[in-house]
């Protein structure tokens, strides 16, 4: 309920920033979350699933759609209520030295090079993970030399809500509950329980927080081309099918192209 009541929240403001707004924007994005090149705690979900999964390291990396209203305070300073949406990201892959097998109708999974050691059949441990966010942002804007030259720098930094679901489909090894198998070879093997997993977190909202940069350069006197960089910062907690992991990371590099049009 207090998702919905936020969300509508944020609906009426937007609505009402529309009717004040001076610029009405259309950008395209290119989003590069900092959380696969930058987790480092044993219990983070980008960790465990980039140590154990041959994933691409661009696998998240990806195109959005955003668009934004500008209300000028001051000839340089701006106040901006942005949209990023449509980053929904889906990454396929098996774990990179394990295997699975059956055994006494039960699932298991070995190193791949232990195999030799056991009379078994084996099969590709296979793993889906999907993550989206959609922020919505309010942003100060600072344009240092006002916005009538054909090159307009600006800065600026603000808060947002971001929006976000994690699912994790597919095979899990649970690398806790280690077992021995006795091979007929007199090898004894390390083995660990396979299980099917469908964890998720859905329908998230986390506070976060922005930094960016970039130029406008007029095309017109309504247009102006807009090339600029986002640095966000946030962290969700993980409460239903993630217990027990670390804060997921939500922030990473934006980089945007798009227009401007000022009424």
């Amino acid at each position: 309920m207090r998702k919905k009541i936020l969300l509508a929240i944020i609906t009426l403001v937007l609505v009402s920033v529309v009717g004040y707004a001076n610029t009405f924007s259309l950008k395209g994005n290119y989003f590069v979350p900092s959380g696969p090149s930058s987790a480092n705690s044993p219990d983070s979900l980008w960790k465990i699933e980039y140590d154990n999964m041959d994933f691409r390291k661009t696998a998240f990396q990806g195109a959005s759609f955003g668009f934004a209203f500008e209300y000028f305070l001051t000839r340089e300073l701006s106040l901006e209520f942005s949209i990023d949406a449509l980053y929904n990201k889906t990454a396929r892959g098996s774990y990179k030295d394990y295997i699975g097998f059956e055994y006494d109708s039960e699932l298991w999974a070995v190193f791949a090079d232990h195999d030799q050691y056991m009379d078994i059949e084996t099969f590709s441990t296979l793993q889906r993970l999907s993550v989206s966010i959609t922020p919505i942002q309010m942003t100060l804007r600072i344009a240092p030399f006002g916005r009538r030259g054909r090159l307009i720098p600006y800065i600026g930094g603000g808060i947002g809500f971001y929006f976000w679901s994690v699912r994790m489909e597919g095979d899990f090894i649970d690398f806790a509950d280690e077992y021995v198998y006795e091979s007929t070879t007199g090898y004894d093997v390390p083995v660990y329980p396979l299980y099917e997993a469908d964890a998720r977190e859905d329908r998230k909202v986390t506070l976060g927080f922005h930094a960016l940069g970039g130029i406008m350069l007029s095309l017109n006197r309504t247009m102006t081309l807009d090339i600029g960089a986002k640095y966000n910062i946030a962290k969700g907690k993980m409460t239903e099918g993630f217990e027990g992991f670390d804060l997921f990371d939500l922030g990473g590099f934006q980089f945007s192209i798009g227009l401007n049009f000022w009424f």
